[in-house]
This record gives structure tokens, sequence and C-alpha cells, in this order.
């Protein structure tokens, strides 16, 4: 079995693209016993998988949780509320304390970026971030790679627009580094309060293979794949749109716009939907929107991830 070059996965920088290809072929070997009657293997029996999150999540957590009991590892599920940090403790001596106990990997959601680094320093395990304030969310970019992969064939050479929350999205910061890594051209498309002041500060090259703009009806037909980001009213300050409804006109889905995208051409949300803003109940509906086969691979990328991570079972090895 190859294994990945780092240790840690707590940004999509810290893969090479021999990493991502990796995770993405072996990500199809699991899907693919995932659709089994029995989808249980013995792969990571005896090692401990601790889902810390911090911040509330439904997809994610969930399936950290599934990808490690169909690995057969021991999963502990741990919430704000049901941690010591609402005593007061800090995150260096939760740390220490959940090294004590031996674990072998840790998930942590946390709203402070940096905060799975500070892990890293702190415990012998190996750390992924499950998303970190504004800063990265790698396992979704993970996903995401995925479905486009599986759908297109390859992510090289296809003209990928991000639409929406541009600044305050972490699925940003990882989903553009994928998409470039991979040879995508990428259009962050968005109300101009919404757009980065510089691109680059995200982690991605400028140049040819990325570009702004708040006019989503002038390059719509020319892009293979639409990706939706969700408005993040909670991450939000000083309301950078004048209203939901203004902006659903000028940058949501809808069966006018769906209708002047390519005929492959796919629509993709990290999820949940904020229905009627992002996207109608006709864009949410139609077989262009990959959301739930987005959520389905979800799991098989994540039981990848622990695989690799950990060195799995020859005995439980991907058939």
């Amino acid at each position: 079995m190859s294994a990945l070059s780092c240790e840690h996965v707590l940004a999509l920088h810290d893969l090479t693209v021999q990493d991502i290809n990796l995770v993405l072929d072996t990500a199809r070997s699991f899907k693919e016993i995932n659709e089994r009657p029995i989808k249980k293997l013995p792969t990571l029996r005896g090692r401990t998988v601790i889902n810390f999150f911090l911040e509330s999540s439904t997809r994610t957590r969930t399936s950290f949780e599934i990808a490690a009991k169909r690995l057969s590892a021991d999963a502990v599920n741990m919430s704000g509320s049901t941690s010591a940090t609402v005593k007061g403790e800090s995150l260096v001596d939760t740390a220490q304390t959940l090294d004590a106990m031996d674990c072998d990997l840790i998930v942590i959601r946390h709203k402070y970026a940096g905060s799975p680094y500070i892990l890293t320093q702190n415990m012998r395990a190996h750390v992924i971030n499950g998303g970190d304030g504004k800063h990265q969310h790698p396992t979704q970019a993970l996903l995401d790679l995925y479905t486009i992969r599986e759908q297109f064939g390859s992510v090289e050479g296809l003209n990928v627009g991000i639409v929406g929350d541009i600044v305050h999205s972490r699925v940003v910061g990882s989903l553009a580094e994928g998409l470039i890594m991979l040879g995508a051209r990428v259009t962050f498309i968005a109300p101009p309060t919404l757009l980065p002041m510089a691109p680059e500060a995200l982690g991605v090259a400028g140049g040819t293979a990325i570009r702004c703009t708040s006019d989503l009806d002038a390059v719509l037909p020319e892009l293979d794949v639409l990706y939706m980001l969700r408005i993040q009213l909670e991450r939000i300050e000083k309301a950078p749109i004048p209203s939901l409804r203004e902006y659903a006109q000028l940058f949501g889905v809808n069966a006018v716009r769906m209708a002047r995208m390519k005929p492959d051409a796919i629509i993709m949300h990290p999820g949940p939907v904020n229905r009627g803003v992002e996207l109608t109940s006709e864009a949410i509906d139609t077989a262009k929107n990959l959301l739930l086969y987005q959520v389905n691979a979800g799991v098989a990328v994540r039981m990848a991830l622990m695989y690799l991570l950990l060195g799995g079972d020859a005995d439980g090895a991907v058939a």
C-alpha cells in the first residue's frame, strides 16, 4: 500500500498532486465497498479515531463517524458541550489530555483558524482538519474533486465557477488550491463585497488560472462546473449584501440560468443549502445538482484518508 507524503492533513497544500490522486483512487475502491450490503471492513480494527467538533456540523461529523466505523475503528465523538473546554480548559491542555489516552487519529473542527496546527504540536496522533474558521476544509475539497473527476474523467482543463461568499468560505481556501493543482481554470463569481481583493491570498496561483467577476450570466455558458457556496450569515459582518432577495436574483441558480448552462455542466454545493437563495427548488431537484452525490462521496474519501494515514491492516486492505 502506498502512503501519503504528509503526517497530517491540515490544508490541501499539505498534499502533493500524487497524494490527491492517491486519495481519489483509494476512495473509488471504498465507494464500491460502500455500495455492498455488508459495508464493514476490518482495516482499522483496534485503532481509535476521535471526532473533536467544537463547531456545529451535521454532514462532516456524521461522515467521519461513519467512515471510521466502516473501517472498524473505535470512533469517539466529542463536542464543545461535552468537552472540558466549557470549563475553561485550553485547547493545548485538551490536546495533551487526549494524547495521554493514546488515540491514533483526531478530526477537529473549530471556529478559529489554526486550531488543527495546535493539536499537531501537542499530540502524537495524526490530525485531520474538519474545518477551521474561514481558513481551510481539505476533506470537503477532496470529495468535491472526487465528484468532478468521476463526472468528467479528469479535472484538467475544466472551467469551474465558484459562486458566492468567497471571502468568508473555508471551502474556497481548499477547493481552489486543489482545482489549480489538478489543472482546472477557476472563476470566482460574487458581489464585489464578497470577492477577495487579492485572490493569491487564498493560496492559489494568479494569472490565467484564476479570475474574478461579478457577472454570473456573462460566464455561465462557458462553465463545466457551477459550484454554489452557502451564504454564511453566521460569519458575515456588516451586511456586505443589500438583501438575500437581491443576491438570489443576481447570483442564484434558477430554471432560466440552468437553461443557459452547457448540456453536460454540473451544479455542486457543499451544503446545507439556503433554499431559494443559492438554489431554487428546481435547481435543487435537477439531475445536474450533485449535492447528494457529494455527501455520498464524502464517506469514501474520508475512509481513504484514514486508511492512508493510519496504514491500515494487511488483512483488511482495499479489495
